[in-house]
């Protein structure tokens, strides 16, 4: 991944274009895209701050809000495999893959029975 170009860079930047430059001349004086020039521009116009924003984000685990019901299932039924509780959230209306369960269960530190249990 890349990374952002130095505050120091873009401040320079955001000076010549406040100092009269237009965006195409202070984009080739500095070498940036004019796109770059237009959106520090912005940026600095509207919070005052050339910084960079966060980078990357949050994605929110679909099986969060089911939590309860999978701890209440392991608690109940100690043994069930990963294609079990994931057909009963299933059942319940959540679609999920055979990888998202084991990842929420792995990082939730829950434990599950890998195979199921011989008759």
């Amino acid at each position: 991944m890349t990374r952002p170009y130095s505050n120091d860079l873009r401040e320079r930047v955001v000076l010549a274009v406040e100092a009269g430059g237009s965006c195409r001349a202070v984009a080739e004086r500095f070498g940036v895209s004019v796109s770059s020039v237009v959106k520090w521009s912005q940026r600095y116009r509207a919070t005052g701050s050339v910084a960079p924003a966060k980078m990357g984000g949050y994605r929110r685990r679909l099986l969060e809000p089911h939590r309860d019901f999978i701890v209440e299932r392991l608690g109940q039924v100690p043994h069930l495999t990963l294609h079990k509780l994931k057909d009963e959230l299933a059942a319940r209306g959540v679609v999920v893959s055979h990888n998202t369960v084991w990842e929420f269960l792995r990082s939730e530190g829950l434990r599950f029975k890998k195979k199921p249990v011989r008759s």
